[in-house]
């Protein structure tokens, strides 16, 4: 099955205006969109984010992440740069969904680490994929080379795997009391590449 643009519509926000764009032919069944600004059509070095869903950080604006100023940083970037895509993937918690981040979260309260919490719940420390993004890519005709929004270095080789040649743009979020253990553990143990001054 052939992943496909199936609708879209104007969709202006606080950043910019975008479209957001629905799709149909995923393998896995789920509602992945994208939210397009400006004509990305047959063009190269266009400036991506991939976002994996985060019910708590990207609605609630929670502080234990930094997926929530992650999004809005990225759409603002794409703004300024005149054309850009946010690929938003519905893979809640890493992939987890939202009731098991919400048990790991239970764990991290009492000490645990993000990864450690996963463990502890029976879960795999992180169950994203990114051949969907790929599709996206596809299937909005961009083409070939991509400058991807991002510090996980996993987006990075999964894009470069779909044949796309990317360069990564740092989207750093400074730290806050709520998160910056959490984020130490990214860039520790799952080799995000983050910097951190103390």
């Amino acid at each position: 099955m052939t992943t496909y643009i199936a609708t879209q519509a104007e969709l202006p926000t606080p950043y910019g205006d975008f479209k957001i764009v629905g799709f149909g032919g995923f393998a896995d069944g789920k509602e992945h969109f994208a939210l397009v600004h400006g004509d990305v059509a047959n063009a190269s070095d266009v400036m991506v984010r991939v976002h994996s869903e985060c019910m708590t950080g990207d609605v609630f604006g929670s502080l234990r992440c930094d997926c929530g100023p992650q999004l809005q940083e990225a759409m603002r970037r794409i703004v300024a740069e005149g054309r850009g895509a946010v690929l938003y993937l519905r893979q809640e918690g890493r992939g987890i969904g939202l009731v098991n981040k919400i048990r790991a979260y239970q764990f991290q309260d009492d000490g645990y680490d993000t990864v450690d919490a996963n463990i502890a719940i029976g879960q795999s420390v992180d169950m994203r994929e990114y051949d969907v993004a790929a599709e996206m890519l596809n299937a909005l005709d961009i083409k070939g080379s991509v400058r991807l929004l991002t510090n996980n270095p996993d987006k990075v080789a999964s894009l470069e795997y779909f044949g796309f040649e990317v360069v990564r743009v740092p989207i750093v979020i400074p730290p806050n009391p709520h998160n910056k253990a959490y984020l130490k553990t990214k860039a520790k143990r799952m080799g995000h590449q983050l910097v951190f001054t103390s």
